[in-house]
């Protein structure tokens, strides 16, 4: 199953997604017109206004990978699914970038500046800083949710505000005795070590099989509850081990041992990223005046698995918060993939390994009305339908990739489908 398309009216004012089908006919007896292909939408060229259902944005957000949807909130049945997406980050690209910009600068500096005197005792940063890798993920989130706002009804916001409650884990009471002993408790903590170690054994490596919380120390011996003290078994190695320390269990594996002793006490990279941005996120999403709802990340697994929905970043959005504890979803829908790839950038100088430069790039983003990253369509007669990312040179002479394939195309023989907006889609 499809998205739905999202439509507008002729005053560029949203309505409800319709089904595909009918907006094939829409398009087909030229009553709309396509406004934009990522996301696909139409626009109706005979209707202004009409009655709209609310609209409710969800997102999950994640270290690499954010899910969104659009949830439909009807009167009299129950919230479905109209619309999903997964948006892949690129925060690792920032951070290696800024580390070899770092690299060339100390390197220039030690060989024109012998001594140079330290600045970072006048440098501030402002309330609520966050790293470039860090913000980029908040600002694409926030971009994904304007942009949604401007193309669907929407009129209410839900995020998933707390991935792993690290409060709640160490302290149960802190969030009451009915989050200790209700339907969520040992929620966050299995969602936490299943992050943690990989959806996998950690003694034999086993995948896709039901997996059962262990003490590394066991408690018998004086082990604690802390989720340092935690991993995941499958039923077999769970047995085996027993009662038996860590040690006493892999003494003849050794490599094994080391490993899951250095990962234990490791603090899960990616629910730090989480946590850092989580409340930077949320002041953005409560500023735009619509009501928000939030959830934890063990309140959206348990709304998953009640509801018997596969794993998926669009799904855990969808089941986020009180809203997803009975949302309707086809499980073979598929979301649109959309990787964020910036609009080029700025550095024009090229250095080798040592930061001396070898080469420059051209100021100019645009050649013959074309930048890289457009969404292109090749006329000519030899290759039909042949639609692609474009690549633009200094010269009469493109490259046109897609997936499959790469060729150079004269200008004269392109059209563009959507001009490039910093993503990419799949």
């Amino acid at each position: 199953m499809q998205n739905r398309v999202l439509v507008l009216d002729n005053q560029r004012q949203p309505l409800m997604p319709c089904h595909p089908a009918r907006a094939r006919m829409l398009l087909r007896e030229g009553k709309a017109a396509v406004f934009r292909r990522f996301p696909f939408t139409i626009i109706v060229k005979e209707r202004a206004g009409g009655d709209v259902q609310p609209v409710r944005v969800k997102c999950d957000p994640g270290s690499k990978t954010t899910g969104m949807a659009l949830v439909a909130e009807f009167a009299r049945r129950r919230p479905t699914v109209a619309w999903a997406a997964e948006l892949t980050h690129r925060g690792e690209t920032f951070r290696g970038a800024l580390r070899q910009r770092a690299a060339c600068r100390r390197s220039r500096r030690n060989r024109k500046t012998r001594y140079r005197a330290p600045r970072f005792d006048n440098r501030k940063r402002s309330e609520g800083w966050l790293p470039p890798s860090l913000r980029h993920r908040v600002d694409t989130t926030m971009t994904w949710i304007g942009r949604l706002r401007r193309l669907a009804p929407v009129s209410a916001l839900s995020q998933e505000l707390v991935r792993f409650d690290m409060q709640a884990m160490q302290n149960p009471e802190i969030s009451g005795i009915e989050h200790q002993q209700g339907t969520l408790a040992g929620y966050e903590v299995r969602e936490y070590l299943l992050e943690k170690w990989g959806r996998k054994c950690a003694y034999c490596g086993a995948k896709d099989v039901p997996l059962e919380i262990d003490h590394i120390h066991p408690k018998s011996r004086g082990g604690s509850d802390r989720v340092s003290n935690l991993t995941l078994a499958c039923h077999d190695c769970n047995q085996t081990k027993g009662n038996r320390d860590v040690g006493e269990f892999l003494a003849k594996r050794p490599e094994r041992l080391a490993a899951i002793l250095a990962k234990a006490k490791t603090p899960l990279n990616d629910a730090a990223a989480i946590n850092s941005t989580r409340w930077a996120l949320y002041n953005r999403i409560k500023a735009t005046g619509l009501p928000v709802e939030t959830g934890s990340g063990g309140r959206t697994k348990y709304n998953r698995s009640q509801q018997r929905y596969p794993k998926a970043h669009w799904i855990d959005a969808a089941c986020v918060g009180h809203s997803g504890s009975a949302v309707r979803l086809d499980a073979g829908m598929r979301p649109l993939l959309m990787e964020a790839t910036g609009h080029g950038e700025r550095q024009r100088a090229r250095v080798d390994k040592l930061g001396f430069p070898i080469a420059h790039k051209r100021a100019g983003k645009s050649f013959r009305g074309f930048r890289t990253g457009d969404l292109v369509r090749c006329r000519k007669p030899d290759l039909p339908d042949f639609i692609g990312r474009l690549a633009i040179r200094f010269r009469p002479w493109f490259v046109v990739s897609r997936s499959d394939r790469k060729i150079e195309v004269h200008p004269k023989d392109l059209v563009v489908v959507q001009k490039g907006d910093g993503y990419a889609y799949a």
